[in-house]
């Protein structure tokens, strides 16, 4: 589903990623996992069209990520860091809004659906800027799955929650992934990485260090956690 084949992205003198290559299968949930700076978000930039590589190629479901960038974001859903609601309208407003943005059909038959999928409805008609911080994440991740995404981009979706909302978002997640829906989570928590993905690409300095589940890179490096490879690749410190 994502072909990734040298990619490289330069700011200036620095370079964020650095000729990463990666395959990632349909229906597969992988995590790219790594220190703030290491290159996640850069990645994630360039797969979602917002961003040209400056050498290599990425392709989503066969298309260019440069030369056929509207193929690609048709199949994708993103959600990225900042909460970028309209914070004066409600759950339901903020959803039918991006559904007639991408003239979605039944809309409002979709959105009663994914306010019901998010558990939303007791806040369905409150004011976003009343919301809690982990129903907001919620609802930006439902208004990404409208369009019934093959892809779903998450970058660090869980980053500034408190752990209890944090594993609370991770059912969220588990339920999308179950349904098939190809999933690329960036995260710098280890325990987030082994509890949503079948495998996972530790990234620093813009190069994928080591690849593979979580249970092979633990043997491969001689664990005995996941965690303490993380430390010995020098890919990130504890939580």
């Amino acid at each position: 589903m994502i072909r990734i084949e040298a990619a490289t992205r330069r700011y200036g003198a620095a370079v964020a990623v650095d000729g990463v290559d990666l395959h990632i299968a349909e229906g597969e949930a992988f995590g790219l996992l790594g220190p703030n700076g290491a290159g996640k978000t850069t990645l994630v930039r360039m797969l979602s069209t917002l961003a040209r590589p400056d050498g290599g190629r990425l392709a989503v479901g066969g298309h260019d990520t440069v030369t056929q960038a509207g193929a690609v974001k048709r199949l994708l859903g993103v959600v990225f860091q900042e909460n970028n609601l309209d914070r004066d309208l409600s759950p339901r407003q903020n959803l039918t809004f991006h559904a007639r943005l991408h003239r979605l059909d039944h809309v409002e038959k979709r959105v009663a659906a994914m306010i019901g999928r998010l558990g939303l409805a007791a806040k369905a008609d409150t004011p976003v800027d009343r919301l809690s911080g982990g129903q907001r994440r919620r609802l930006v991740i439902g208004r990404a799955l409208m369009t019934e995404p093959k892809v779903l981009l998450l970058d660090e979706p869980t980053t500034g929650l408190d752990p209890a909302i944090r594993r609370d978002l991770w059912d969220l997640v588990r339920d999308i992934r179950d349904g098939g829906c190809t999933i690329v989570l960036t995260t710098h928590y280890v325990e987030e990485a082994e509890a949503l993905c079948g495998r996972v690409g530790i990234i620093n300095h813009g190069r994928i260090v080591a690849l593979g589940s979580p249970e092979e890179l633990v043997a491969r490096h001689g664990g005995p956690r996941l965690e303490d490879v993380v430390v010995a690749l020098g890919a990130g410190g504890r939580e």
